[in-house]
């Protein structure tokens, strides 16, 4: 099949390459040239796992094409996916203008001769798909119509920062909105090749799917604050939250994943989407009781381990020297969008405190936004040298397993504040650490 992929963001080059492995001609669109110029050279521009092989593979079978030209890219196109961003405005709700954009860019550019399914990829408002088909319509000049030359369908992404190629080649359903036949037609053979093994391919409509998206993101959301909370309650009660959540996450009804406490969620979607579904239904006059807690707790617990940290210093963090370890929001990805890394970073740098950090892959995004406030290290353990205390506030796996004897013997005092329970309590304790997590006992020295 002939696939554009309209946006090369992370959803529209990991779909674009996912579906040009199965054998499709896929072209994918952005009016970033400088992107775009990269891409076609070979040169990858997001950081994914496992992508950078399937990429290099399509682009030399030359399945994979990109181009800053929408009427280019869309030449004899069966699908038009838009993988276009849909950031939160300041009141909460996703921002429509990029993908309303390019749906008055389409409707002046699509024949009756042609006809061609169209495709919300993006994570957007229930509604959004008739707004597409308005806006196609209202700027059609060869009076194209709807359900003949063309269909706008839903198909959000259920996408893992950091296993999206598995999620993609091998997903645990797929979603389609589209009340149309021949719609449901195309995109059944789009997505067979990757559905063999039996998993479903869930046909609804257009509006069910878009909220579909929200409503998975929102519920895995509420899930991770609900341990965050009872991690809380641990510490004030003498519990420990990793008994906790091995005696829940037994119980099938509950299941065993998004019950690991921390330092909040970021990313691109779980923030995004929770408020984007609030503010949906506000306008519906609805107050979502539930996730405007869950926005809540989660902005205070990016910061939870501050006060922990202030506490042993006295109050007085001026002068201190503190090692960061993990800026991304999430292992395996470079990606730093609602990190809490950064909402610690600034908080330490507002108390006078200077940081060093260390991330295997952000560190140039992080870059861009502190410059030389803070220093960016080498190695996780150059950036121990002369600090106060180690904060860890991503899970890479290479933090799992540090030299204690090195690490303890590079700071000033052997004290760390760990926002994702990497150690075990018992061995941290015989090493003779101050150790400081979330939702278990405090090892003091």
């Amino acid at each position: 099949m002939k696939i554009a992929v309209v946006g090369t963001g992370y959803v529209g080059l990991v779909s674009g390459t996912c579906f040009a492995e199965t054998g499709n001609n896929v072209t994918c669109i952005d009016i970033d040239k400088r992107k775009i110029d990269k891409l076609a050279s070979g040169e990858i521009t997001i950081y994914e796992p496992g992508l950078e092989k399937l990429f290099e593979r399509n682009l030399k079978e030359n399945r994979l094409h990109f181009t800053t030209s929408l009427e280019e890219g869309i030449k004899g196109a069966e699908i038009i996916f838009l993988a276009l961003p849909t950031p939160p405005g300041e009141d909460g709700s996703a921002d429509l203008k990029y993908i309303l954009g390019v749906a008055k860019d389409l409707g002046g550019l699509l024949k009756p001769e042609n006809y061609v399914v169209i495709v919300d990829k993006s994570t957007v408002p229930v509604g959004t798909s008739e707004k597409v088909v308005h806006q196609i319509l209202a700027h059609a000049l060869h009076g194209v119509k709807e359900g003949t030359d063309f269909d706008v369908v839903s198909n959000p992404e259920f996408l893992r920062e950091g296993v999206a190629v598995d999620d993609f080649m091998k997903p645990d359903r797929v979603v389609i909105g589209t009340e149309s036949d021949k719609a449901r037609e195309v995109m059944g053979r789009l997505y067979a090749p990757f559905v063999r093994q039996g998993n479903p391919v869930l046909y609804m409509d257009k509006r069910s799917s878009e909220l579909t998206k929200y409503a998975a993101n929102s519920f895995l959301a509420a899930k991770i604050t609900f341990m965050n909370e009872i991690a809380r309650v641990c510490e004030l009660l003498g519990a420990d939250v990793d008994m906790v959540r091995r005696g829940i996450g037994s119980d099938s009804r509950i299941g065993k994943r998004f019950l690991f406490p921390g330092i909040g969620y970021g990313g691109s979607c779980f923030p995004k989407d929770v408020q984007a579904l609030v503010k949906s239904s506000n306008e519906v006059n609805y107050q979502f009781k539930m996730l405007e807690s869950v926005i809540e707790v989660n902005e205070e617990q990016k910061v939870y381990l501050i006060p922990k940290i202030k506490k042993f210093f006295n109050e007085d963090l001026k002068g201190r020297h503190f090692a960061i370890w993990g800026l991304a929001f999430k292992p395996n990805t470079d990606d730093i969008r609602e990190a809490p890394a950064l909402y610690i970073i600034k908080a330490l740098l507002e108390a006078g405190a200077t940081v060093a950090a260390y991330d295997p892959e952000a560190m140039k995004n992080v870059k861009e936004i502190f410059g030389d406030q803070i220093r960016f290290a080498e190695s996780p353990y150059d950036t121990l040298v002369e600090a106060d205390a180690l904060i860890i506030a991503t899970e890479w796996n290479e933090f799992r397993t540090p030299d204690f004897e090195r690490l303890g013997s590079l700071l000033k005092e052997k004290v760390i504040f760990d926002g994702r329970n990497l150690f075990d309590l018992n061995q941290i304790e015989q090493l003779g650490f101050y150790y400081s997590s979330i939702g278990r006992k405090t090892i003091e020295k």
